[in-house]
């Protein structure tokens, strides 16, 4: 009788764990079409990013610095 009852488990078991397999790859496969529909008909713009010039960098250096040492000597 107990055999029985481990046996229904099991067979409720697999049957869940197949259901939701199922859902979870139709669920793939439908978010992949919506992408793909989504993406046809508002594609992405493309941004360009102006590269900042290595002496912007070297300025923005040199400001942040002398914000630090001018905080560090206003602690003092």
């Amino acid at each position: 009788m107990e055999l029985n009852l481990v046996v229904e488990g099991l067979k409720f078991m697999v049957l869940g764990m197949v259901t939701v397999f199922l859902f979870l790859v139709l669920l793939v496969i439908v978010l992949h079409f919506q992408a793909k529909i989504i993406n046809k008909f508002f594609p992405q713009k493309i941004i360009s990013i102006k590269e900042s010039s290595k002496q912007d960098n070297k300025a923005l250096i040199a400001a942040i610095t002398v914000a630090i040492t001018a905080f560090k000597n206003s602690k003092n």
